[in-house]
């Protein structure tokens, strides 16, 4: 027997057990030679029940189903940080929960609740939009601000060469010299095609987004992620052209 037919069977009895506890509230109001209370208590049980059944499996089974497929599509890195930002954002939200509490009236019952899914939301968005950067964090690599950066000793990478891949491979040879330098933009590029609905392009991103987790960890060439834009292009490829005349350093692409 499949789940979903079991979950509305379910979900029909409830809903059943629901609707005969308030027709018998409801039938008390009624005198008991009325007609009417006794087709309460008949009618709106089996309404009940029938209503049970038919949205139970959008309560139970598609919501679980639509979650199952959207962490499907999500890259390992992105999961990972989404799961800890959560645990954090849950942590604060414990930790502002006992003040909260505290406040008179329904302000001490609403706002705990409520702050826990404003920090929970919070600590997965901060964490999957700054994940990199965390990483670079951890391991001692700062990101730094804006452009003011020397304009010689760096590599600019586009985003079909990080997808390649080969570019992990030709920095261990050494051939590459100098900082390896990421722009911002290219890598949110690298994650909008790695969120796509299109699998062929979700696997390109998926890929770019291993590649680069690689690279951090293996090239013997430094690597940098860097906040920088180029607010007068509104394309990548331009954003990448303009900031290397800019900073005089050319552009690993595959294009």
């Amino acid at each position: 027997m499949r789940v979903e037919l079991v979950l509305r069977l379910i979900g029909m009895l409830v809903f059943a057990l629901a609707g005969w506890q308030a027709s018998e509230l409801l039938a008390e109001r009624v005198p008991e030679s009325d007609i009417i209370g006794y087709a309460i208590k008949v009618v709106l049980p089996l309404a009940s029940a029938a209503l049970g059944l038919f949205i139970t499996p959008w309560l139970t089974t598609r919501p679980f189903s639509w979650v199952r497929s959207k962490i499907r599509q999500l890259p390992t890195q992105q999961l990972v940080a989404a799961i800890i930002g959560l645990i954090i954002g849950l942590i604060i939200a414990a930790l502002l929960a006992g003040p909260l509490s505290r406040l008179p009236g329904i302000l001490g019952t609403v706002l705990p609740f409520i702050g826990t899914l404003i920090c929970g939301y919070l600590g997965i968005m901060v964490m999957t939009i700054r994940q990199q950067d965390i990483v670079n964090l951890i391991s001692g690599r700062l990101p730094s601000k804006g452009i003011g950066l020397r304009r010689d000793n760096y590599v600019l990478l586009d985003t079909s060469v990080i997808i390649d891949g080969r570019i992990a491979d030709i920095s261990r040879t050494g051939f590459i010299s100098g900082t390896m330098l990421i722009p911002r933009f290219v890598l949110n590029e690298l994650q909008h095609i790695a969120d796509s609905s299109d699998m062929l392009r979700r696997n390109r991103g998926r890929r770019g987004l291993d590649m680069l987790n690689k690279l951090q960890k293996e090239s013997v060439v430094p690597i940098r992620i860097d906040d920088m834009d180029v607010e007068e292009a509104h394309e990548v490829d331009d954003k990448l052209v303009m900031l290397g005349k800019r900073l005089r350093c050319p552009i690993v692409t595959n294009d």
